[in-house]
């Protein structure tokens, strides 16, 4: 797997149209928070429970084979790298992982979403 920031994402998906972005963050994440233009919701775990999504891989694999570049982004960077792993031992042979995620790099305050 390998850990790309946030913009470098932005430009590999811009030329690399044949990758597959997954936004893993819970569905009230993505329909509340917001989530980026042309990623598609999988959630890695999600509530009530907020158990790991067992149909997870299968859901990716309906929308990329194995052998397209899948780029994915959660919250902080953290449940991303986790699904990264597990499609990696699916088969998946290129995996980004999107490092910070949705909300950016923790700041002084030890919040997020400010830059």
């Amino acid at each position: 797997m390998q850990h790309i920031e946030p913009k470098q994402a932005y430009d590999f998906l811009k030329q690399h149209p044949d990758a597959v972005f997954i936004d893993c963050r819970s569905e009230i994440e993505y329909f509340f928070v917001g989530h980026p233009v042309g990623a598609i919701h999988v959630a890695w775990n999600d509530g009530p429970d907020w158990a790991i999504n067992p149909e997870f891989v299968a859901h990716v694999k309906k929308a990329a084979d194995v052998t397209r570049p899948v780029v994915l982004i959660c919250r902080s960077g953290n449940r991303s790298e986790d699904a990264g792993h597990a499609l990696e031992r699916a088969g998946f042979t290129e995996v980004y992982n999107v490092v910070h995620g949705f909300e950016g790099e923790l700041d002084e305050k030890i919040g997020r979403a400010h830059v």
